[in-house]
């Protein structure tokens, strides 16, 4: 044990006070140690002449930003808007709602609120126990509280920033006081966050210090306030050179997915294992093509390449279902989107082109702009590391191809990728840090990898890194498909590692390759034992993939789990793996 520095002879005390206390420190542990320089530091602060009172222009005002997010989004904002607000003389602390609860609202003043939606108006995991919480009947009383709500969402969804909107309500409910009215941002939130942001602080401080309301606006720029975050973003992409693009999938398989790697060289782009790589794609020229005929404007250039890489033209929202019944006069469409059930009807499976050819009307260049959102990236998983493959990204991408209502159909990017780009083509890129998906901190710790399909692909990656960095702790992968011979991702791969000892256990369910189906669901149940010890061993479950099936069927089976091994009911089995989850042990990255 490494010896105390103790007071030196020419400390400011008689060398009998230097001798007690050199005796005193020698024998403190490091809690008392840190109390006791606390103590002194507020002693100091009592008996030290008070200060001339500051001037309400110099006081800084508390302002905490609470967030709730799924794929990162709310919590970058949340990031920006702290340094915003800190050059506005705010004193901003970020809050997660992971770890926050609705009792210390009632110790808070003032709370910009932002918080994404999931799904169809479902709270991200990660806020699902504040949520749950703050909508109880227990909830405190918020009487003391100024706030304001910015919600993130997607109006391809028919919950719409659910989420925020419920939030805003509640924290009414319970007698906080709304000190500007919530924003709505679609997923070209940049913008219009920006310009409420700089309102919401403006109202806040104003109401804070009793002021009364003018026109002045703080100005807050969430790009720059960002900047340091990543060199590249959707809007200043990375252009990375594909060093290789393989279709891993058999002959016979019923799709194609593709390994594809990037080259980061001079980028600067440092990912982690779970962190996922943005994709601004390109649209389908021959869809291009389609909307521009459609609209009447087939042969304007500029327009063309504005709708190959600026603007979204295949998902269908209910907003422009709206707009365009009005831009046209169409009674017909102006009854449909006032139909909630029928347009509900409508949308599964139609894209914008469907639109623009149930009710032809020639468009204007700006008309037909003004209707399409603007083009969003695709986000897909890092399949490697950067400990074992250096300067590169590798990828794992399904091309998706479907029919509905008599249309072919194709994913922007995954068709992008699998049928116009080739090795030696550039791929605009972006990284999206997913700090809350990460291998565990601590080396010794058990994992279990549950990834079906192009679910596996970060599994990949955590395992590249286990073995460049020498990890001996044990590891299962859980690995499901269809078809054994033509879509088992990576086989040669997994075999190598098992052979190598890096991946301690592999089990596998291909659901076409006998009369039953089996999934991987399945395969956990009937390992139940073994992964019920693991689980009591500290293992950490890591899921990635499918939200809607098999996301919701692995959290059932490991509740099943739980309870068949422990002896617990339903309930409580659900708790003991909340438990795991609040405590960092049981992480899913679903789409």
């Amino acid at each position: 044990m490494t010896a105390l520095p103790l007071l030196p002879d020419t400390a400011p005390f008689a060398a009998e006070q230097i001798s007690a206390l050199n005796k005193v420190m020698a024998a403190t542990s490091a809690e008392q140690r840190v109390w006791l320089s606390g103590f002194l530091t507020g002693f100091q602060a009592a008996s030290a002449p008070a200060p001339a009172q500051a001037s309400a222009s110099s006081r800084k005002l508390p302002l905490t930003i609470l967030f709730g997010t799924e794929s990162g989004n709310a919590e970058a904002l949340a990031i920006s808007a702290r340094k915003a607000a800190a050059k506005q003389g705010f004193a901003p602390r970020l809050l997660d709602m992971a770890e926050a609860t609705p009792e210390q609202l009632r110790l808070l003043s003032n709370v910009v609120l932002i918080a994404s939606t999931w799904g169809e108006g479902e709270p991200p995991q990660r806020a699902a126990d504040f949520y749950a919480a703050l909508m109880a009947d227990a909830a405190p009383r918020l009487d003391g509280l100024r706030y304001a709500v910015l919600a993130l969402g997607d109006r391809a969804y028919a919950q719409f920033c659910e989420v925020g909107r419920r939030f805003d309500e509640r924290l009414a409910a319970l007698g906080a006081t709304r000190a500007c009215d919530r924003i709505e941002c679609d997923l070209d939130y940049e913008a219009p966050a920006t310009d409420w942001l700089g309102r919401a602080l403006t109202e806040i401080k104003q109401q804070a210090e009793g002021g009364a309301a003018n026109d002045a606006v703080i100005h807050v720029d969430f790009a720059r306030a960002g900047a340091e975050e990543s060199a590249y973003t959707r809007n200043r992409p990375f252009a990375a050179e594909i060093t290789e693009h393989v279709n891993l999938s058999g002959s016979r398989s019923n799709g194609r997915t593709f390994h594809v790697e990037l080259s980061l060289e001079g980028s600067g782009i440092a990912y982690e294992p779970g962190d996922a790589i943005g994709i601004v794609p390109s649209n389908d020229p021959a869809m291009v093509e389609a909307v521009l005929k459609a609209a009447g404007q087939d042969g304007d250039a500029a327009l063309h390449a504005a709708l190959t890489d600026r603007y979204d033209i295949t998902t269908l929202t209910r907003p422009q279902v709206s707009a365009y019944a009005t831009l046209i006069g169409s009674a017909q469409l102006a009854a449909l989107a006032a139909d909630e059930k029928a347009l509900a009807a409508y949308l599964p499976g139609r894209q914008v082109i469907d639109l623009l050819e149930v009710a032809p009307h020639r468009l204007t260049a700006d008309q037909l702009t003004g209707l399409l959102r603007p083009l969003p990236g695709r986000l897909y998983s890092v399949a490697s590391s950067l400990k074992a493959m250096p300067d590169e990204a590798h990828l794992l991408i399904a091309e998706t191809r479907y029919e509905s209502h008599g249309r072919q159909r194709l994913g922007v990017a995954s068709g992008d990728v699998a049928n116009r780009r080739r090795t030696g083509d550039r791929l605009k890129i972006y990284l999206k840090a997913n700090p809350h998906f990460r291998l565990p901190a601590d080396p010794a710790r058990p994992i279990v990898m549950i990834g079906p399909g192009t679910g596996v692909a970060p599994f990949r990656g955590f395992v590249q890194d286990r073995a460049a960095t020498g990890a001996t702790s044990k590891s299962w992968l859980f690995f499901g498909a269809r078809n054994y011979l033509h879509d088992f991702l990576y086989q040669l791969e997994w075999q190598d590692f098992l052979k190598d000892g890096v991946l301690t256990r592999m089990d596998v369910a291909f659901s076409r390759d006998q009369r039953q189906k089996i999934y991987v669901q399945h395969r956990m149940w009937e390992a139940r034992r073994d992964l019920y010890a693991w689980l009591q061993e500290g293992a950490a479950i890591y899921v990635c993939g499918d939200a809607q099936a098999m996301a919701k069927d692995v959290n059932a089976m490991l509740v099943r789990i739980i309870a068949d091994q422990s002896g617990q009911d339903a309930d409580t089995a659900q708790a003991t793996l909340d438990g795991l989850r609040r405590g960092g042990r049981y992480l899913r990255d679903v789409y």
